[in-house]
């Protein structure tokens, strides 16, 4: 289970909008957060949620569901937790935004599914919908042409392109304007072509 941690950063003092960092295993709060000096935010509000010992959940984000409970559950929650402080200042749900890499690209992308609205926008760079499969009945409400970026390699050794592109079509179905970008051999990291397509699509 996690612990309630959520670093704060960029303008806390009287922001409009909000970005929710996500990191991946091993990573940190801190670590995501540093990918802002690349984006256009220096007026959001960041949040960083932090995971337990740097992980979110124990196993692949494609074994089955019950293997990374509880830690799953409580991960999403968190997740939830930083849009409620973002909402606790007066920023709505429209100027929320979501970004997150490798297992937080997968959480990020499970969160925003389980939660459709419209929000600012959503980068996940590679990751895909959680579980041995996708299970769409958890998945509920409408993205009203939330603009989301998916990007990931061809092969990844964690992410199946496949599931991306099953991620994408779910997504896609549930109203969401998503651009999906496959780069081949590119590796397990975040690019600057992807940089410059989620600064182009949603932090324009």
């Amino acid at each position: 289970m996690h612990t309630e941690n959520i670093i704060q950063a960029g303008n806390t003092s009287n922001p409009k909008k909000a970005l929710i960092m996500i990191h991946g295993r091993g990573g940190s709060a801190r670590d995501i957060m540093s990918l802002a000096q690349y984006l256009p935010v220096s007026d959001y509000l960041l949040l960083g949620p932090e995971a337990t010992n740097n992980t979110w959940y124990p196993n692949s984000f494609i074994a089955p569901v019950a293997s990374n409970q509880p830690y799953l559950d409580s991960a999403i929650d968190l997740v939830g937790k930083a849009v409620e402080q973002a909402e606790s200042l007066g920023i709505t749900k429209e100027n929320i935004y979501f970004l997150g890499f490798s297992q937080g690209a997968c959480l990020t992308l499970e969160y925003v599914a389980r939660n459709a609205n419209k929000y600012g926008g959503a980068a996940a760079f590679t990751g895909g919908l959680i579980g041995d499969q996708v299970y769409t009945e958890n998945y509920k409400g409408q993205f009203d042409g939330t603009p989301i970026f998916i990007g990931t390699s061809d092969p990844d050794f964690h992410v199946p392109v496949e599931r991306v592109q099953e991620s994408t079509n779910v997504l896609k179905g549930m109203g969401a304007e998503v651009v999906e970008k496959i780069y081949p051999n590119m590796g397990h990291t975040i690019s600057q072509d992807e940089i410059n397509e989620v600064n182009h699509l949603i932090f324009k």
